[in-house]
């Protein structure tokens, strides 16, 4: 999908991965956590070598990314609390005062107060995609990784998921999104990349 990619980005960024389906955004933001192998090359993030990472090792590089996807990925059967410290038990996380107190810290960081013991059904997409936000946020990651993080909201919620995502950058997490949403790239101006035709090239956000 994509060939010959050379691309640095520092720590603190906030990047938007562009381009037509199919033109390898979500397969780089994949491959960057490790859901797509790569074929060739060598690609370096938080200080890991995805070029010789160990399958048995993947899950050490997930506990430094948060990841966020287009759908949300809640468990349906599970209310929200029990979401996130679903994922902070399988984690290594066992005393259930720290957990209920890093649940409450994420959920207050993306303003998602008084939703614990809602199932996903009972949430509005936005919120939805907040909690799934807060479970990216719960083991302090470096880099937050969201694929189409605003593909499944309307315009009003899509703009409130961006600004959420912009505080947590100003805090120093890089965050790295994979979106077709011109409109939230000319009103959320950042660095923005394309993809098209097998490489990736710095484009002007202004110009889209």
């Amino acid at each position: 999908v994509l060939d010959k990619v050379s691309l640095d980005i520092e720590a603190g960024a906030f990047v938007y991965f562009i381009g037509r389906t199919g033109s390898g955004k979500s397969s780089l933001i994949r491959t960057l956590y490790a859901a797509l192998p790569l074929k060739s090359g060598e690609i370096s993030i938080c200080d890991t070598a995805l070029a010789t990472l160990k399958s048995k090792h993947v899950h050490k590089l997930r506990r430094l990314l948060g990841i966020v996807f287009q759908d949300f990925k809640l468990l349906p059967d599970r209310n929200v609390y029990q979401n996130l410290a679903f994922v902070l038990r399988a984690t290594g996380w066992k005393n259930k005062k720290e957990i209920a107190e890093r649940i409450d810290e994420v959920l207050e960081s993306v303003h998602l107060n008084g939703v614990k013991d809602k199932m996903p059904y009972e949430l509005s997409g936005g919120e939805q995609q907040r909690a799934a936000i807060a479970r990216a946020l719960l083991n302090h990651p470096e880099i937050i990784l969201a694929d189409e993080p605003t593909g499944n909201l309307d315009p009003a919620k899509s703009e409130k998921i961006i600004e959420l995502l912009k505080e947590i950058n100003a805090k120093g997490t890089t965050i790295l999104i994979a979106t077709h949403d011109y409109s939230i790239i000319k009103k959320y101006n950042a660095r923005t990349i394309k993809c098209d035709e097998q490489k990736v090239a710095e484009i002007d956000s202004n110009t889209l």
